[in-house]
């Protein structure tokens, strides 16, 4: 259960009390989200790390008070799109992001699990390619769970243009990786 917090406004004095009673509340949902989204434990920690960095840099303010988780996360959903819009990822992957099915070496052969990785490599590139608000529609929906309505509440819009922007970026990641998935299908 979320610790209640008083309205909360940041600025760049603020005092540091405040801005850890916010970090130790919110950091786990901000390190799982973008660790959904970006697939690495060590560029979810870049991405909380730079999320809770602007709250304490940036001489504007940014105001909380309203739904401090909502914020948040849309802030980490943004960062972590930006990281994948602006890396080359390597082909290298850490120890600890590993699958423990590929460790323990179960049931799934080495081809199948090549499959899978490139397959969640390309829907990463592809939805880091969607528009900001797409983009951040689309994290909300599939990585989050969240619903239509829900979303629109996030996103001061309505459900039908939530699910408008989804039906687009649905088609638009068809056709991106499309050609994959038909290849991919027609070895199995």
């Amino acid at each position: 259960m979320q610790a209640a917090l008083k309205p909360l406004r940041i600025v760049k004095s603020q005092p540091a009390g405040e801005l850890e009673t916010l970090f130790q509340t919110h950091h786990g949902r901000v390190f799982r989200t973008a660790q959904r989204i970006t697939g690495s434990a060590a560029d979810a920690e870049d991405v909380l790390q730079t999320v809770f960095l602007r709250l304490v840099k940036t001489p504007e303010a940014y105001d909380l008070s309203r739904n401090p988780e909502a914020y948040l996360s849309r802030a980490a959903i943004n960062a972590s799109l930006d990281l994948l819009r602006s890396r080359t990822r390597s082909k290298s992957v850490a120890l600890d992001d590993a699958d423990e099915e590929i460790i323990a070496g179960k049931a799934r052969s080495p081809e199948a699990l090549h499959a899978d990785r490139e397959l969640q490599t390309l829907v990463r590139q592809a939805v880091a390619r969607l528009g900001k608000t797409a983009g951040e529609m689309f994290v909300l929906r599939y990585y989050e769970g969240l619903d239509n309505k829900e979303i629109a509440v996030l996103m001061e819009t309505s459900p039908l243009v939530v699910g408008v922007v989804l039906h687009r970026a649905r088609t638009k990641l068809r056709k991106e990786i499309g050609h994959y998935l038909e290849k991919h299908h027609e070895k199995e």
